[in-house]
């Protein structure tokens, strides 16, 4: 064995003397301020509020409510056709001049979600309000209504 000079720490305190002052501050001063699970996503999750024909006709803060939930749906309908133009594009340099016949799901896919977006906020501008929009969908389901009341029996509000 080595034999140890008097000047010199045993092995056992050393690394107890590092340690212990590290490991006494992590466990009550930084873990118990800590989440106790991590959350599973990565960005911010946003809790639903009341749409726009829950809100009372003076409530402010609640059509500001209803308003900012409307900008966010829409801008997750507007990622999710962009997110579908990029697999399409994606398949189609992939798959070069096969993109026809091996690209119809990713196409179809695409070109549903662009139609549901058109007819979910094609008519409203830009700059929209969630009141334009909910107006929007009274005046069709008023004109279905009377579609049907004339007599046509395929009018219906499926899209």
């Amino acid at each position: 064995m080595t034999e140890r000079k008097s000047n010199e720490l045993p092995d056992e305190i050393f690394p107890n003397f590092i340690t212990k002052p590290a490991q006494f501050i992590r466990e009550n001063f930084v873990l118990p301020f800590r989440p106790k699970e991590p959350p599973v996503y990565y960005h911010r999750r946003y809790n639903r509020v009341p749409t726009i024909d829950q809100c009372e006709v003076g409530d402010v803060t609640c059509r500001f409510e209803a308003n900012e939930q409307f900008l966010r749906d829409k801008a997750v309908d507007m990622a999710i056709v962009k997110i579908l133009t990029r697999r399409l594009t994606q398949c189609h340099v992939y798959w070069g001049a096969g993109a026809i016949r091996n690209c119809q799901k990713e196409k179809e896919d695409k070109d549903k979600a662009m139609i549901n977006y058109a007819i979910k906020y094609g008519d409203i501008g830009y700059t929209v309000d969630v009141l334009e929009y909910y107006m929007k969908q009274k005046h069709r389901m008023i004109w279905l209504r009377r579609r049907q009341e004339n007599g046509d029996v395929n009018a219906s509000y499926t899209d």
